[in-house]
Formats: C-alpha cells, sequence, structure tokens
C-alpha cells in the first residue's frame, strides 16, 4: 500500500521534496522508422552527421556539452547551403575552454544560451521538422570514443512537433550567445 501510494503521489508531482512532475505521452505512428546507435566506437558521431547532411530546411539543436567537430561541421555546410540552424547550449558552454558555441557564433548561426536551469541537459537535434536525433549521446568526441552512450534517430512528425514545442519553450528562457 505504501509503494501505491508513493507512486501516485511521485506521478501527481508531490514528491519528497515537492518538485513536480511533469510528463506527456505522444502516440507515436506505426509508421515511425528507427535507428540507435551506441557508444563507444558504434558510429554515433558519423550517424548525426549523416542526418545533418540530409536536412532540407531547418536544424534546430539544443546540448548539454558540445565540442565535436564532426558535428559542428556538418552544421556549418548545412547553413552554408542555405538550411535555418539554431543551437540552444547549456551555460557552461560560455565559459567552456573550447565549446562549439563559439564556432558556430562566429559562422553566422545563432546560439542562444539556456541558463534558467541547473543544467541544461537536452540532447537534441530536431530537422525538418520531421526528425529527432535523441538520447544519452553528448556531442562530443568523448561521447564518441570512450562513453558509453546512444543516439536514438526517429522519423515522426508528431514526436518532432513535441519536441519541437520544448525546444521553443527553453528557446523563449535562452539568451542570444555575444561570442568569447
Amino acid at each position: 500500500m505504501k509503494l501505491r501510494l508513493f507512486r501516485l503521489l511521485l506521478c501527481l508531482g508531490v514528491a519528497i521534496l515537492a518538485v513536480p512532475v511533469f510528463s506527456f505521452a505522444v502516440d507515436v505512428p506505426i509508421n515511425t522508422t528507427s535507428k540507435v546507435y551506441f557508444s563507444p566506437n558504434g558510429g554515433c558521431t558519423q550517424a548525426i552527421v549523416n542526418e545533418i547532411d540530409r536536412a532540407k530546411s531547418e536544424i534546430l539543436v539544443q546540448a548539454y556539452s558540445f565540442t565535436s567537430a564532426p558535428i559542428a561541421k556538418a552544421l556549418l555546410s548545412a547553413h552554408k547551403r542555405g538550411i535555418k540552424v539554431i543551437a540552444i547550449l547549456d551555460k557552461s558552454n560560455k565559459t567552456a575552454r573550447y565549446s562549439s558555441a563559439t564556432f558556430l557564433y562566429n559562422s553566422g548561426i545563432p546560439v542562444f544560451i539556456d541558463s534558467a536551469h541547473a543544467i541544461a541537459h537536452n540532447k537534441i537535434i530536431i530537422l525538418d521538422r520531421e526528425t529527432v536525433i535523441t538520447g544519452s549521446f553528448n556531442f562530443t568526441k568523448a561521447a564518441e570514443n570512450k562513453n558509453a552512450e546512444n543516439v536514438l534517430i526517429l522519423k515522426s512528425k508528431a514526436l518532432a512537433k513535441e519536441y519541437l514545442k520544448n525546444w521553443e519553450e527553453h528557446k523563449g528562457h535562452s539568451i542570444e550567445y555575444g561570442g568569447k
């Protein structure tokens, strides 16, 4: 009985720390295609670069740690092809010794810093409002070569719409990055 009550309270957001819990359900269409990659050395970075290279109109990024040169270069290449590219990064990217924030900013790609949270830990790329790249994979060399992480690529307009709402919410409270 106590476990059931705890679960009910947790679902209602009345956890011990009184921190609200938000959730929603999205019915993912049966025809949604997905691909999964694992690291270390599982091709996660190349899979992300391949998806970026296929983008036709828009790439929206949310990242915690972003130091991957291949992903940054792929975003720049997309930008040069006329693709709209915007990145929202965690505040740690303002002070990190190296971050792709400065590279993207200096390349003319709008970069925003999300400082509203202890950490903005999202790792998301939304492509053309129909493909979502997500998972534990930070956009870093260490994530590809040293860490045990995952990337999930989902082709679903319904799912992309939900991620887009969340992306826009975070952009709404983020501050435009001005470079170093």
